[in-house]
Parts: C-alpha cells; structure tokens; sequence
C-alpha cells in the first residue's frame, strides 16, 4: 500500500499513524501542494491523504483510511471517542490552527520544496484563514489562550497514557503535532510526555525541530 499525503498536514498524520500503531508496512508518497492533476485523477478532488491499496484502487479521507488500515487485522480501535478529549479538540482546535497554519507556510516541508507550491499554500491558507502574517503577530495572545486549556489537557491525556490507543489518540495528537511547530508554547510534562509517547508509537516525528 501507499499513502499519498502532506507532510505538515494533520489529516495526513492520523493515516500515517495507524500505519506505525499498528506496525504495517507501507510506502510514503509526497504530492506538492501545486499539484491538484494527481490527486484529482486518484479520488476526483485536491485532497489528502489518499491510499493507494494493495489492489491498485484508491482512497480517501482520513478516518476511513483510518479504519481500513485497522480492520485489515485484529481491529485495535474499538472504543468510542473520549467526549472530554472530543470537547478539548474543538474547544481550542480553532486557535491551535490560527497559530500552526501560518508557520506551516513557511517551515521546510517536502510538498513546499518549489516556490510555486509554497505560494499556492501561502494563497490557499490566507484565504482560509485571512492575514497570515497578522495572525503570526498575534502568537503571544493565542498562547496566552491556549495555555489554560494544556492545563485541562494534561490529566486526560495522563489518563490517556494508562489506556489503550483509541480514535480519540487518532484525533488528538495530530492536533498536538500541529502545535508542536509553534514556537513559545509551555507544554505541561504530561502533555510533552504523551506527544513524545505517541510519536513513538505511531513512528511519526514531532515538528520541535522546525519550530517558528
């Protein structure tokens, strides 16, 4: 199989993670963000991820490739979301992305390696999200709002950490890899101790190294 996907997007993370998670093999391919012919000629739309199956058909949308990849053996995802973990995302998912999104502009992304896909992203996201550059300025405020909600984070993913991996694992922590590119944000150690917990698990690298 091969996963067709975005290196910073988090969509893309919950597909890759269930491929570590779960220790099955698979081929990692980039599509440029420029590029909308390749994927539109897979699943008929610019979207990722995209599985390309063992079959040679096409999928896409994460959470079902998500639960494809999970059912092709024993199923490890068999609990309902945590609806405390399911709040938090969309509590603060929306200012995590008003902080994450304007630095994935500008970090070193293999689908961001030609000017011309780095200013499609760049065109893409301001319209999705306004004034990027603006809403760079505005880091300390969104982190000053955001660090409350780390607080009320850390016993749930505490308690996380005692639990076996569950949708609410695949939800959450690609939100958190998001984060993990803001530069200045206090992450309490439970909080750390879980994202590098699950970074390991899922075999995908936390973004610490590209931080802005």
């Amino acid at each position: 199989m091969k996963l067709y996907v975005y290196e910073h997007c988090p969509y893309c993370v919950r597909a890759r993670m269930i491929f570590g998670v779960k220790n099955i093999d698979f081929e990692l391919g980039i599509i440029m963000e420029a590029d909308i012919e390749t994927p539109t000629k897979m699943i008929g739309k610019k979207m990722v991820p995209i599985l390309q199956k063992d079959d040679g058909s096409y999928m896409g949308e994460s959470l079902d490739i998500v639960h494809y990849v999970d059912q092709l053996d024993k199923p490890i995802l068999t609990a309902d979301a945590d609806n405390k973990i399911s709040q938090w995302e969309q509590e603060y998912g929306s200012v995590i992305f008003k902080l994450a999104v304007p630095r994935f502009t500008k970090a070193d992304f293999k689908e961001l390696e030609t000017a011309e896909a780095r200013e499609y992203f760049y065109a893409r996201e301001e319209k999705s999200f306004g004034d990027l550059e603006a809403l760079i300025n505005m880091s300390d405020d969104f982190i000053q709002q955001l660090e409350p909600g780390l607080d009320v984070l850390a016993p749930l993913v505490k308690e996380r950490a005692r639990s076996d991996f569950e949708i609410s694992d695949i939800t959450l922590w690609p939100i958190l890899y998001s984060l993990s590119i803001v530069k200045g944000v206090n992450f309490p150690q439970d909080v750390k101790d879980y994202m590098e917990r699950v970074s390991g698990i899922s075999n995908v690298p936390l973004l610490f190294d590209k931080v802005i």
